[in-house]
């Protein structure tokens, strides 16, 4: 079978043309000490039967995992315990961050109108107390997306009453009655990640979003009474009290829990990797997140935004007594 050259053209089955894995083929000037992995990244391959039988329903009902399309590397142990995190409005963003290994190009309006009804039942299959949904940027849907991703809610919320929802939402380019929708929609948890420390978010973020956009959007969130998360990836040459000083306008904004992790160079294509960071400076920035006042802080090399993001949302909340 024919695979797709990272950074290429492609027409999809349904006639979507996209570039492979989100940016076009380019010449990057590589930090030749940030090449080799240290030994902590060492993750099993992904395998069991948990993992066989989440794939199959994802398959089935032609849903689109974020585990998948960003290449998480803790697609194996999330999947075995059985939780996900599902990417709706399809695989293609009409965004292109230089971090991000989501496929690009311009849906044109296209939609899957049976999604929410197959999230649900996805929900349902599982038997899962919580689900991260999450979903591309679609900045060709007049809306952004928002009354789509609230029917997602919405429905689960009908077939799963007692289910958890945290929504990973694009920032609908901060418009105010597009959030509404979405907050609305009967959602636990409202995340947008930040990414990155303000001087860098131009050179890792697509121009369309932007470092005091998503401080707004999260803002306006915690206003409305929900709690509110964010994330950072580190090791593209921020300093530490660059990213004391985000911690801090993360918390002044209202954000009650921050996570912390290494980014991963996905393809050639994308940005470098210009450190990695040690275990024992994560511990450090959690240490400072909890000084800052964050509630919850999850910090570690393999940390994504979503990993084991039940286990904080009933720390918060006091539903657990880990």
């Amino acid at each position: 079978m024919f695979k797709t050259q990272s950074g290429k053209k492609y027409k999809q089955r349904d006639g979507l043309v996209a570039i492979k894995d989100g940016i076009k083929i380019q010449k990057i000037n590589t930090n030749q000490t940030a090449t080799i992995k240290p030994n902590w990244f060492k993750v099993p391959l992904p395998k069991g039967t948990n993992f066989r039988d989440l794939k199959s329903i994802v398959s089935e009902y032609k849903l689109n995992t974020v585990c998948e399309e960003s290449k998480c590397p803790n697609i194996g142990e999330c999947w075995n315990h059985g939780t996900a995190t599902l990417m709706v409005l399809g695989s293609v963003c009409t965004r292109a961050c230089r971090f991000c290994a989501v496929d690009t190009g311009n849906p044109k309006g296209w939609l899957d109108v049976d999604e929410p009804e197959h999230i649900a039942k996805t929900v349902a299959f599982m038997n899962l107390d919580y689900v991260v949904v999450t979903s591309v940027d679609r900045d060709d849907l007049e809306d952004g997306g928002a009354t789509h991703i609230a029917s997602c809610v919405l429905e689960t919320k009908r077939l799963c009453p007692d289910v958890i929802i945290e929504v990973l939402s694009p920032d609908f380019r901060g418009n105010a009655e597009h959030l509404d929708i979405l907050l609305n929609s009967g959602l636990d948890v409202f995340a947008q990640n930040l990414e990155t420390v303000k001087r860098l978010t131009q050179r890792v973020r697509d121009p369309r979003a932007g470092y005091e956009q998503t401080l707004k959007v999260l803002e306006y969130a915690a206003t409305q009474g929900i709690t509110t998360k964010s994330g950072l990836m580190l090791g593209l040459d921020e300093t530490f009290a660059e990213v004391k000083q985000t911690m801090i306008d993360l918390f002044n904004c209202g954000v009650e829990i921050l996570t912390l992790g290494q980014y991963l160079r996905p393809t050639v294509n994308h940005l470098p990797v210009e450190e990695y960071i040690s275990p024992e400076t994560f511990r450090d920035y959690e240490f400072l997140g909890h000084q800052i006042g964050l509630k919850e802080v999850v910090a570690g090399p393999l940390v994504r935004s979503s990993y084991r993001a039940d286990q904080s949302y009933k720390r918060l909340n006091k539903l657990t007594h880990d």
